[in-house]
């Protein structure tokens, strides 16, 4: 039998709708219109966000997977999900102030917040987030 590999990944994949507006405070009503266009309402709009979560490690030899999908599943709800589920990403998540929210910031964002609270050994390899079966943002710690 040959050896495992270094590293193994699992991902896991979560739902959660969030409002948001596209706008840059530092430019002006005409600017946001222009460069954000639809995604400037001034009410904002939502979407029904998907978020996959790749984690990679040596599989613990007596469970066989690289982290418990339980604990992964409590993590992501307390650390993600319940705080930016039916919310306004750029007025209710706190770690999302002061950042315009893109896919790509809010992927970036989730990365600082859930990165420290996955369990050792296994590691946060990759987010995903998809806003749109057209757009999505990925972020992998680089």
């Amino acid at each position: 039998m040959t050896s495992k590999p270094n590293w193994m990944f699992l991902t896991r994949k979560y739902e959660f709708p969030a409002s948001h507006r596209l706008f840059n405070p530092d430019w002006s009503d005409e600017e946001n219109a222009r460069v954000f266009r639809q995604c400037n309402n001034p009410n904002g709009h939502g979407h029904n966000y998907d978020l996959e979560v790749t984690v990679k490690g040596q599989p613990d030899p007596q469970l066989g997977m690289v982290v418990d999908i339980y604990e992964l599943d409590v993590i992501v709800k307390r650390v993600i999900l319940d705080r930016v589920d039916h919310k306004n990403l750029n007025l209710d998540v706190d770690f999302m102030q002061g950042l315009i929210p893109t896919a790509e910031n809010i992927v970036w964002a989730f990365w600082q917040e859930l990165a420290p609270k996955i369990p050792a050994p296994a590691q946060l390899a990759r987010l995903r987030v998809v806003e749109t079966r057209n757009n999505f943002a990925e972020y992998r710690g680089e």
